[in-house]
């Protein structure tokens, strides 16, 4: 049986969605092993929401969403900036209200590791 046109288009963007997941972990990847020196700051651990985080004093900082998208904490103005910027978008995960102080990102993965230093440095109380 062939797909209609509306099956192929879902499994397009399913396939597209899954590639961009997967990028994003491999990023990821990347960010959890510029921290692998730093003794206060601990990956995974948790339950439910953020499990898979990077975490300073029991703090997440920087996670992927169930979404596939980088997502970190950071001082509001430094939000605003970054969505001017077009870097990101204010971090809803899910229940239709933005998350004080967290944006998600899905793309600019050169700039991960910058910006995981400065949420880490932010939640960890470094001025």
């Amino acid at each position: 049986m062939t797909p209609s046109p509306k099956d192929r288009k879902t499994q397009t963007r399913t396939a597209s969605a899954d590639r961009k997941r997967a990028k994003n972990q491999q990023s990821f990847s990347r960010v959890i092993k510029a921290f692998v020196d730093d003794r206060e700051v601990v990956y995974g651990g948790g339950r439910g929401f953020g499990s898979d985080a990077l975490r300073i004093n029991g703090k997440l900082f920087a996670m992927i969403s169930s979404k596939g998208q980088f997502v970190l904490k950071l001082p509001g103005a430094r939000i605003d900036e970054l969505v001017r910027l077009s870097t990101g978008d204010y971090f809803d995960p899910g229940h239709g209200r933005r998350m004080k102080e967290w944006i998600a990102i899905d793309g600019a993965h050169s700039q991960w590791i910058k910006l995981a230093k400065e949420a880490r440095d932010y939640v960890g109380g470094k001025p």
